[in-house]
């Protein structure tokens, strides 16, 4: 493959579209993943998303090119590599821009509106924001939670107060576990110092946050499960018993990021893992089978 196409393909980043995956939990959690309408609009909405994203890595990637040349991985993106060129970026991210709105106006305005607000906050964080502490990590979260509600939004269901305080901790985790892994890199690199807000926290401090941020998310989630809607909804009290696979996911991770303490990438932690995935599909086999109980007894006896 000609050297400038990978640096075309490696410029929109897209093993990060795998963050795009938390726009189907309202299309599981709303029991309507075997209505193909509705997996349609959803797999259209986390396309607008992979376009979105990718438009404000590269955006962000304009905006970070020196300081990521001393990264010691960074330093091969293709803009801090010189393998692309800044007008060539900012064609793409213009073009990926214009089409991700043209897409989203087709979708419900509360969509739209939500998407131009995960866009604008990343513009925002682009160009200042990260550099103002806690600012920095509350909007990093702020990407999956608007994942979520757009995911909702754009096939016009609603989502508990539980699943919503659920994603907030979840977010918030794997932010401040970000942030974790680019203080020790900092730290342990030398010519490289990282990026300014990094000498604004302390190991300790995050790591303080990171557990207030897993209690929080075991709890909210274990709440919903046994939340008197869900049960109404879901006609079974059954759903708690997945419960130990976040847990197992929490303990999993904070292992994982004891291992590699130096890892900045939240996404590359998870999916190397082979047991940290086995567990997320276990769980996610056991919700869609509690679930969808009723409609699979349907599917088999219909065989």
């Amino acid at each position: 493959m000609p050297k400038r196409l990978q640096a075309l393909i490696a410029i929109l980043r897209i093993p990060q579209w795998i963050k795009n995956f938390f726009l189907f939990a309202p299309l599981i959690f709303s029991k309507h993943l075997f209505q193909a309408e509705f997996v349609l609009a959803e797999i259209k909405a986390a396309f607008v998303f992979c376009l979105i994203s990718s438009a404000a890595y590269i955006i962000n990637d304009i905006a970070d090119r020196e300081i990521d040349r001393q990264h010691p991985v960074k330093k091969n993106r293709p803009l801090a590599a010189g393998t692309l060129s800044v007008s060539v970026a900012v064609v793409m991210a213009a073009v990926l821009t214009v089409s991700w709105v043209v897409m989203a106006m087709a979708f419900p305005v509360e969509f739209l509106l939500v998407a131009l607000i995960y866009f604008v906050l990343n513009l925002a964080y682009s160009f200042g924001l990260k550099h103002v502490i806690l600012v920095d990590v509350f909007i990093v979260a702020s990407g999956f939670m608007l994942r979520v509600l757009a995911g909702a939004y754009s096939i016009e269901v609603v989502i508990s107060s539980w699943l919503v305080l659920c994603t907030l901790f979840v977010s918030l985790f794997l932010a401040t576990s970000k942030r974790r892994g680019e203080l020790v890199l900092s730290q342990n690199s030398e010519g490289y110092e990282g990026r300014a807000v990094l000498k604004q926290y302390t190991l300790t401090t995050l790591d303080h946050m990171m557990s207030v941020n897993a209690a929080g998310m075991a709890i909210t989630y274990a709440l919903y499960t046994v939340s008197e809607r869900t049960q109404t909804i879901f006609n079974t009290e059954n759903l708690i018993y997945t419960t130990v696979f976040v847990l197992f996911g929490i303990f999993r991770y904070l292992i994982l990021m004891n291992k590699y303490p130096t890892e900045d990438n939240p996404v590359r932690l998870l999916v190397r893992d082979p047991l940290m995935l086995l567990n997320v599909g276990a769980w996610f086999l056991a919700c869609v089978v509690i679930i969808y109980s009723e409609n699979i007894k349907t599917m088999l006896s219909a065989l």
